[in-house]
């Protein structure tokens, strides 16, 4: 029963140890990160927007998300430098996305086209039951 106690305690700043050791360790990768930035890396910010660096200053970073669009951004932002393969796959993604989203909109209009139209005086039969 003595044992208890510190028992419990132990249990309670193991957890708060082994946290604050990650935190660390995250906050020294990110900083390495921010410092090894460079014209022409592809980055994915904490957005989940893929870009590729143009200009980098010391608070900011110029992406160029699309072709002559460029954005500027916190360096806090940048989440991760990607490969060139993986940029790749984003952009077929998208592409796949906006076929699909075709289609589902090709098959909206011919359910619409396909729906009788209804009068007015139709209606007024259809509510009073004639």
């Amino acid at each position: 029963m003595e044992l208890l106690f510190p028992l419990l305690i132990v249990a309670l700043l193991v957890p708060m140890f082994l946290g604050v050791r990650r935190q660390k360790k995250e906050l020294a990768r990110t900083t390495e990160l921010q410092e090894s930035l460079k014209v022409g890396d592809r980055v994915l910010t904490t957005s989940g927007l893929y870009g590729t660096i143009v200009e980098i200053d010391d608070t900011t970073v110029d992406l160029e998300i699309a072709e002559d669009v460029i954005t500027t951004w916190s360096r806090a932002v940048v989440r991760e430098r990607v490969a060139d393969d993986h940029f790749e796959d984003a952009d077929d993604t998208t592409a796949d996305d906006a076929t699909a989203t075709d289609v589902a909109d090709q098959h909206v209009v011919e359910k619409t086209d396909v729906a009788p139209e209804e009068t007015a005086a139709d209606t007024e039969r259809r509510l009073n039951k004639e």
